[in-house]
């Protein structure tokens, strides 16, 4: 156990107080990076994370985003949930949106902009309409 949170917080660069501090004392970044952390080292074939990043340092957001990028083509499905436009264009292969309960269809990320996401957040499901724009 002590291995694990050593190599998690060495990869993810968790900032603590001690050699092994109360994850309560940690501050809100640093303890995101750590469960994040936790949950990349275990290696899972499909990963869900919903905002990511959110609430954290550019830093730390950076750190995350990159690990996400690197359990993908390590070959794991990543899922990443995020209304941060940013994060998505820097970590997504493939767009959907959910506008009034429905998925869109998904989108190669590389043909998308933020027109297009927006037309499919605003309830455009249909490939014509998100491309025309």
């Amino acid at each position: 156990m002590k291995g694990a949170t050593q190599r998690i917080c060495e990869a993810m660069d968790v900032r603590k107080s001690g050699v092994d501090p109360a994850a309560g004392s940690l501050s809100g970044g640093n303890l995101q990076k750590f469960i994040v952390g936790r949950e990349l080292d275990r290696q899972p074939a499909v990963l869900i994370v919903n905002q990511p990043t959110w609430g954290v340092d550019a830093g730390a957001a950076s750190r995350i985003r990159q690990a996400l990028i690197n359990l993908a083509r390590a070959g794991s499905a990543v899922l990443v949930i995020s209304q941060d436009l940013d994060e998505i264009f820097e970590v997504a292969t493939t767009v959907a949106a959910i506008s009034e309960g429905r998925l869109s269809q998904s989108y190669p990320a590389a043909t998308m902009t933020r027109e297009k996401i927006g037309l499919l957040m605003g309830g455009m499901h249909g490939l014509e309409t998100a491309n025309a724009h």
